[in-house]
């Protein structure tokens, strides 16, 4: 067995997107390639509505796919395809883009809003399949206990014998590791997968290195990945894995492709109405 050592560290920046959504942007356009498959990461955690009430007004994706945990709060999502589905405290809300989706992601007030959203991009040879929506309900995502109150929460993919969900694209494999303080875990993950972990409450010591809260680490070669809580209060640290690509990347907003001329295409068929391949299911 191999420890993973962390390799990066990447603290994030206040930023507003949508209608006004105050937010911490962690990855994004300059770490695109050392965090390959994953594009970017957001971190929602206010007691504030006024921070993020203006939510995502109805915009385009194409060429990723978008993956938003909500473990406070809740997100109301509603497409071109026809669904519209709400996820609270707890819940997964995972969108294919594809060939191109139109939707919005509505925030109501609540005591807390907590979570992230992840771009996940896509291989160029999936970049134009059929859009897809799926709305994970709290209830749904399984849950692994580790001794105590510590857990592990499936989000995506497995862990041992537990089972979340799986896009048909890219593997990703995606836990919410919760620890109580004292505990600890170490978690198999293969060698051939592009690793990270994300600190979404409290500080943890991640394979070694003592990592400050909403901190984004990239993990070297290995095996293994060991997250401890040496701290007093509990803690959370998502904890993600997936085939890196090693494909060009063009990005430009809310699509992502392969080549300057793919997304030139795409923002010409935004102003043309052709950029929908698919129509409504519902």
């Amino acid at each position: 067995m191999k420890e993973r050592t962390v390799e990066d560290q990447v603290t994030g920046y206040r930023t507003q997107d949508g209608a006004g959504v105050s937010l911490v942007r962690v990855l994004g356009n300059r770490t695109a390639d050392a965090f390959d498959p994953i594009l970017m990461l957001d971190s929602f955690d206010s007691t504030n509505p006024a921070d993020y009430v203006a939510g995502f007004p109805m915009h385009p994706h194409r060429g990723i796919e978008t993956i938003s945990y909500v473990y406070r709060g809740t997100m109301v999502h509603r497409d071109s395809l026809g669904h519209a589905k709400s996820i609270s405290d707890g819940g997964v809300q995972w969108m294919t883009a594809g060939s191109g989706i139109l939707h919005e992601e509505m925030i109501p007030e609540a005591d807390r809003l907590l979570g992230v959203q992840l771009w996940l991009n896509l291989p160029a040879a999936d970049k134009m399949v059929a859009p897809a929506y799926h709305g994970i309900e709290s209830s749904d995502i399984p849950e692994v206990a580790l001794g105590g109150k510590s857990l592990v929460r499936v989000l995506a993919g497995s862990y041992g014998e537990a089972r979340g969900f799986q896009s048909q694209q890219l593997p990703l494999d995606y836990y919410d590791v919760q620890l109580e303080p004292g505990a600890s875990v170490s978690v198999p993950v293969g060698t051939d997968r592009s690793v990270m972990a994300f600190t979404l409450m409290g500080q943890a010591q991640v394979c070694g290195a003592s990592i400050a809260e909403k901190t984004a680490v990239r993990l070297a070669d290995g095996d293994t990945v060991t997250i401890e809580n040496r701290g007093a209060a509990r803690t959370q640290t998502l904890l993600m894995s997936s085939r890196r690509l090693d494909e060009p990347v063009a990005w430009g907003g809310p699509i992502v492709m392969n080549t300057r001329e793919e997304l030139s295409d795409a923002f010409r068929e935004l102003e043309a109405g052709t950029f929908l391949k698919e129509e409504i299911q519902g």
